[in-house]
């Protein structure tokens, strides 16, 4: 009995243990998945790898996928940004730069019209009308533009002064008309733009605001270019725009002589000898306020000269055409008598004792006098010369020419007459040739230029004469007196840091003639030296 209940005692442990040990091996296995989600990745990855199949395996390789189509659109985005980024700073830039341009071109003409295209208003340069003479460009007496012409017009018309005084960047072109004749780039854009603008102001001539002098002032200038430009094509179509003025001024005052004088000029270079000295006749009429005898075609010359600044310098200019008209046309008893009238009447219009006394208009017009009558010395020591008159009197007037000459230059650059190293020998040597006008003068709008252009005339004037002097004396033999006045020749025509270059208003032609003169008698002198 008793091994009966031992044996049911094991029997009952055993199946004790037995039921622990399954609760233990339950309860390990309900623990597992919180066991595997705290174990480590890298722990259980190589295990759970061999136990997937090959689908499995498929999937997880293609994972990648999204990480790659990620970063194909991250970069497409970023370079769509960076695009538009460099497209608004390009535009921004353009805009900038534009906006930049415009207001430089716009600040341009706004300086050009009202400083470079203003009207002198000056009493005393007012009192000796050289405000009449100025260039005038629609604005009339307060300078400028008309307003009346428009935008476009008045930008063309800044545009044409730009181009004449500035340039365009090219020196000459091939002329287009068919001739062969090679123009200034300048003169050539300054007269299209003029052009434009004329046709332009023809529209707006029934404007009640256009002033009535404006298309009278744009045909002048357009004309004006015209006849600097110089071609067979271009100086007709400058007389046509001449007369077509003086229709429109109706042949009275002042003006209409200076248009008659330039209509003169213009017939003799085309040829019209003829009609030149109709138009000169009509201008010395009109100048000295006498009235033309129908038909008549002879000038005459009167003794009293005009009160007018203007019209004295207008008469002067029209003396000196008809003096070089009759010099060349073989009736040289008429040009000596013409010559020596206008001479005469010249020394009898008052001029100032002292020009640094004087005022600067009152010097400029004294001047521009002094010029023209040395022209016309020239011009009849060349005809004494041919009527075989005594040498001597061509010396004069030549002397009296190279001198008036060289007095005008001077003046105009503020330098002496007679420079300090010239007083032991008593030659007065040539001082700076190439020397700018004075400072007064170039700050004047209706002085600039007429000072500008007498400057360069005097200067040929003065190396004509000396020139023809020394032909003179080499020709009596005197080859060292020669010499001297084919080197102030020479000093006046070229670049005073370059004696063997033209200078400016030299034209090639004269300068050779000069050089080989110069060039001529120093090989003669110095051959005498040599013996």
């Amino acid at each position: 009995m008793s091994d009966s209940m031992h044996s049911s005692d094991l029997s009952r442990d055993l199946v004790a243990s037995l039921l622990r040990q399954a609760y233990q091996c339950s309860a390990r296995l309900i623990m597992l998945p919180t066991v595997l989600r705290r174990a480590p990745r890298s722990a259980l990855a190589l295990p759970r790898r061999r136990y997937q199949s090959q689908e499995t395996r498929q999937s997880s390789q293609a994972q990648p996928a999204p990480f790659i189509q990620d970063h194909f659109v991250s970069s497409a985005g970023i370079a769509i940004n960076l695009f538009s980024r460099f497209v608004k700073l390009s535009l921004l830039t353009a805009f900038g730069l534009g906006l930049t341009g415009f207001a430089i071109f716009e600040g341009t003409h706004l300086w050009v019209e009202s400083v470079e295209l203003a009207s002198d208003q000056d009493d005393e340069t007012r009192r000796w009308e050289w405000d009449r003479d100025a260039e005038r460009w629609s604005g009339g007496d307060r300078g400028g533009t008309d307003p009346a012409l428009g935008f476009r017009a008045r930008h063309l018309l800044r545009g044409s002064w730009m181009a004449e005084n500035w340039g365009v960047g090219s020196t000459t072109f091939s002329d287009n008309g068919g001739i062969g004749n090679a123009i200034e780039a300048r003169l050539d854009f300054a007269q299209n733009y003029l052009d434009m603008s004329i046709k332009i102001a023809e529209t707006r001539m029934t404007s009640a605001k256009l002033r009535p002098q404006t298309f009278i002032e744009l045909l002048l200038r357009h004309s004006s270019i015209l006849e600097r430009i110089g071609t067979k094509e271009a100086l007709f179509e400058a007389r046509s725009k001449y007369e077509r003025v003086w229709a429109d001024l109706a042949g009275q005052g002042t003006d209409a002589a200076r248009i008659a004088s330039k209509l003169g000029d213009l017939n003799f270079r085309l040829g019209d000898s003829n009609d030149a000295l109709a138009w000169w006749t009509r201008s010395l009429s009109l100048s000295q306020g006498a009235q033309q005898a129908q038909g008549s075609v002879a000038p005459t010359i009167s003794q009293a000269a005009p009160s007018s600044p203007s019209a004295q310098r207008t008469l002067t200019s029209t003396l000196v055409s008809l003096s070089a008209y009759y010099s060349t046309s073989g009736d040289l008893k008429q040009a000596r008598q013409l010559q020596e009238t206008a001479l005469g009447l010249l020394r009898s219009i008052p001029s100032p004792t002292n020009t640094s006394a004087a005022s600067l208009p009152q010097m400029l017009h004294s001047l521009y006098l002094l010029h023209r009558s040395s022209l016309i010395s020239i011009h009849l020591a060349e005809v004494l010369y041919a009527l075989r008159s005594p040498r001597q009197s061509s010396f004069d007037y030549l002397t009296r020419a190279a001198e008036s000459s060289e007095r005008v230059a001077l003046a105009l650059t503020g330098l002496p007459f007679v420079p300090p190293d010239a007083k032991k020998s008593g030659v007065v040597h040539t001082a700076a040739p190439d020397a700018p006008i004075l400072p007064l003068f170039a700050k004047s709008y209706a002085m600039r230029k007429p000072a500008t252009g007498l400057l360069r005339d005097a200067r040929r004037t003065a190396a004509e004469a000396w020139n023809l002097m020394g032909v003179l004396h080499e020709q009596g033999g005197e080859m060292e007196r020669a010499l001297t006045c084919y080197e102030r020749a020479v000093g006046w025509a070229g670049v005073a840091s370059d004696h063997n270059a033209p200078g400016e208003g030299t034209l090639e032609a004269d300068w050779k003639v000069m050089w080989a003169n110069y060039s001529r008698s120093r090989d003669a002198v110095q051959r005498q030296e040599k013996r």
